[in-house]
């Protein structure tokens, strides 16, 4: 998120309005209020089981800032179809494979289980369908042999950190063309 955030208060044709997570302690919330973006943090937790309650709440900060897309970025919770729905062609996220392989959590150490020579990381638009959208760039990294899933993230998020600013950057200017980092 923070590079993400960086990288839109510098020249580039997106703008950021709000970072907002559903945990109090991220990091990236500080981080923003030290680049002047406005935060706000809707606690999950409070909400046990009823997601539609927490994603109502949720709205309310989200809608008063009037984003034109909404980028996840370590956001851990899965949105409800509606919720989705509300924001369809506007939402991107960021994910630590290189999908359609291994969507979900656990990616760093099931690309080590199959032996893969190569993992990474997409940018993707967000559907009902968890980790499912449209691919919007792609970097990869190869697979050293005694990687652990420690030293697999760690490659993936400095790709990360460079995948998904440039793949913003397009997408905001209307080029959803993939995007492809070696």
């Amino acid at each position: 998120m923070v590079a993400l955030a960086e990288s839109m208060v510098a020249d580039h044709p997106a703008r950021p309005v709000l970072v907002l997570s559903n945990t109090g302690k991220a990091g990236g919330l500080a981080r923003a209020a030290n680049l002047g973006i406005p935060t706000a943090f809707v606690d999950h937790r409070s909400f046990g089981a009823e997601r539609e309650a927490f994603e109502a709440e949720l709205l309310k900060p989200l809608l008063a800032a009037s984003p034109d897309i909404v980028c996840l970025a370590g956001f851990m919770r899965v949105l409800t179809p509606s919720f989705v729905e509300r924001f369809r062609g506007r939402m991107l996220n960021i994910h630590p494979s290189l999908l359609p392989k291994y969507p979900g959590l656990d990616t760093h150490r099931r690309a080590l289980a199959a032996n893969d020579a190569e993992a990474g990381c997409t940018v993707h638009e967000v559907t009902p369908v968890l980790d499912n959208g449209p691919v919007l760039g792609q970097a990869r990294v190869t697979i050293m042999p005694g990687d652990t899933a420690e030293d697999l993230a760690a490659r993936v998020l400095t790709m990360e950190h460079r995948l998904y600013p440039a793949v913003l950057r397009r997408f905001a200017m209307g080029d959803r063309r993939p995007l492809s980092l070696p």
